[in-house]
Formats: structure tokens, C-alpha cells, sequence
């Protein structure tokens, strides 16, 4: 018998990873190509499903690695998305982390494991974006003017 039965419906756990750029020409942001259905073909935030044995920091790090190749230690977990039908394979609450890089680091990425390319985007220009990974960036866009109101 599994360790995890239950009477009621369990939805699953994902996180969903923002990370904004300073550029010259402006703020920019990290996406990935989905390889895979839902959503084949369009952008995305970097993100996915939290594994049982993971805490929620370690899946944002881990699929921040392995979707981008970029690991980033310092990001702040800022909001929780649960609305039903927000992915179509089933109930699915994303925790959202956010990090804003420093000018000069290094923003090479490539993309890997279910994502079949990585790019920083102009926060300005984007593409249309999987699931509810509009509403997400604009709320982490959000709270990055905030903190930096905050910190003036």
C-alpha cells in the first residue's frame, strides 16, 4: 500500500522561476521554449513539478539548472498561483520565485531537458506565454518596482 493515500483529490505542486536582467536596452527576462505538450511551441516562465522528496526552493533551483543551465542561489519566493483550469493536465498551485541578477553576471543559458531553448526576452517585447505565465510575470514585474521603491 502507498504512504500517500488519501480520501480527498491532492493537486500537484509546481514552481514557476522569474528572473529579470538589467540590459542597456532595458530590463529583461528569462523564458523557455516548451518541448513538450501543454503548450509545445510557446514560451514559459522556467519552472515545473516539485518532487516528494524536494523542498520548494530545491525544485526552483533544480528546474531553474536543468531547463536554462543558469543556477541562481538568491531568489524570493513572492506569490502562490492556484486557480483551477490554470493548467490543462489538472489542478496544478505553482509557487512563484523571483531574482533580479546583477548587471554583470553571467546570463548565458541554453535550453535542455523539456525546454528546447532558453532566451532573455525585453520585458517591453514578449511573446504570448503558456498557461497563466503572463499574469505571473506581471505580478513579479510588480513586486521588483516595489522592492525597489522600498529601497530608496
Amino acid at each position: 500500500m502507498s504512504p500517500y493515500t488519501y480520501e480527498h483529490p491532492r493537486p500537484s505542486v509546481a514552481v514557476d522561476i522569474v528572473i529579470f536582467h538589467p540590459h542597456p536596452d532595458g530590463l529583461q527576462v528569462l523564458l523557455i521554449q516548451r518541448d513538450q505538450e501543454p503548450f509545445k511551441g510557446y514560451w514559459a516562465l522556467p519552472g515545473g513539478f516539485v518532487e516528494m522528496e524536494e523542498s520548494l526552493e530545491v525544485a526552483a533551483q533544480r528546474e531553474l539548472l536543468e531547463e536554462t543551465g543558469l543556477s541562481v542561489l538568491n531568489f524570493n519566493q513572492f506569490r502562490a498561483y492556484g486557480d483551477p483550469g490554470r493548467d490543462p493536465r489538472g489542478r496544478v498551485i505553482s509557487i512563484a520565485y523571483l531574482a533580479l541578477l546583477p548587471k554583470t553576471a553571467d546570463t548565458s543559458v541554453k535550453g535542455a531537458d523539456d525546454a528546447s531553448q532558453a532566451i532573455w526576452f525585453p520585458f517591453k517585447n514578449l511573446p504570448s506565454l503558456a498557461f497563466d505565465h503572463d499574469k505571473i510575470l506581471q505580478d513579479a514585474h510588480k513586486t521588483l518596482l516595489n522592492s525597489a521603491a522600498l529601497n530608496k
